[in-house]
């Protein structure tokens, strides 16, 4: 899909057009092979550009090709994707390509919120032909989104941990293990930014305008915030996970210890019942009363093997 913006230099009016003007904003999510020739053609730029930012393996790296001074970011954004089971926490690669002092592309496999915000208005002094500055509010506002999706994380485990504490469910242990795995792709993803934003920062990539860098230096405390928070909850995150891993291998032991009394209890008057089932002369054979005498023996002794159980705490 191919969206082009543009806002206009003296009336500062945002809207989408048709053609491929200088200045203007394009936006590509998922595009076809077609549509991919087609931007290339019209812009002069390599596919390879486009292709790099469409790899959902790609890190964040910045790449500059010399003879048609073109630059490539590549950062990664937060995604969460619906399952049936689970809310998955990702990441995945946004590429920002500045075409000389023309045009800007923006390259994603998906939609997200970070070009959404800007597609519907919501940033501030947002123009699409102040490249650096519009470089600097994605990178501000991608680092803001990691940090709201770093609390809700933190949010589900805390509701994840109240109901297991009621009841070991399985589906709240993986849900915990989901929200720990999302943890990793956030961290490695953050550090890579972070490289990203300080290359940037040097102001040998791109050029540095006064008013925009303090935005660029907004966006890299929020990262680093950002990073503190995922180490925290992953930390908070790997401790619950251990603390009822050992939980429920406690209590496999004490289910596994209290069976295996109740069969010792239940084995006295089974041996008891054997002996007096044997073909041979036993004793209380002849006598009136020998069933009852044997199940008041049976009694006795079971009673004692329990007590004996339950003193040595085998019995809970």
């Amino acid at each position: 899909m191919i969206k082009i913006y543009n806002t206009d230099v003296e009336t500062n009016k945002f809207e989408e057009i048709k053609e491929f003007k200088k200045g203007s904003w394009i936006n590509l999510v998922n595009p076809s092979e077609t549509e991919i020739k087609k931007v290339c053609a019209n812009i002069n730029i390599q596919e390879d550009f486009i292709r790099d930012a469409l790899d959902f393996e790609e890190k964040a790296r910045i790449d500059t090709e010399d003879d048609d001074d073109t630059i490539l970011f590549v950062v990664d954004v937060p995604i969460k994707e619906k399952s049936e089971e689970n809310d998955i926490y990702t990441t995945m690669p946004l590429g920002m390509i500045v075409v000389r002092d023309d045009f800007f592309i923006t390259v994603s496999l998906r939609r997200n919120k970070v070009i959404e915000d800007f597609e519907k208005r919501k940033i501030k002094n947002f123009q699409t032909y102040k490249k650096t500055r519009f470089i600097f509010q994605i990178l501000y506002l991608n680092s803001s989104y990691f940090l709201a999706n770093l609390k809700q994380i933190n949010k589900e485990t805390e509701i994840a941990e109240y109901i297991l504490k009621n009841s070991m469910k399985n589906k709240e242990l993986l849900k915990l293990l989901s929200l720990e795995k999302g943890l990793v792709y956030f961290t490695t993803s953050l550090k890579s930014n972070e490289l990203v934003m300080e290359k940037t920062l040097k102001g040998k990539i791109i050029k540095l305008y006064d008013e925009d860098e303090d935005i660029l230096e907004d966006a890299i405390i929020e990262n680093r915030q950002a990073i503190e928070m995922a180490k925290i909850y992953s930390d908070i995150l790997n401790g619950t996970m251990e603390a009822y891993a050992s939980i429920i291998s406690n209590n496999l032991n004490t289910v596994m210890k209290t069976l295996t009394s109740i069969t010792i209890v239940l084995a006295v008057p089974t041996m008891i019942s054997s002996f007096w089932g044997m073909n041979v002369q036993i004793p209380f054979q002849n006598n009136p009363f020998g069933f009852v005498i044997m199940i008041f023996i049976s009694v006795i002794l079971t009673l004692l093997v329990t007590w004996l159980l339950k003193k040595k705490d085998m019995l809970n």
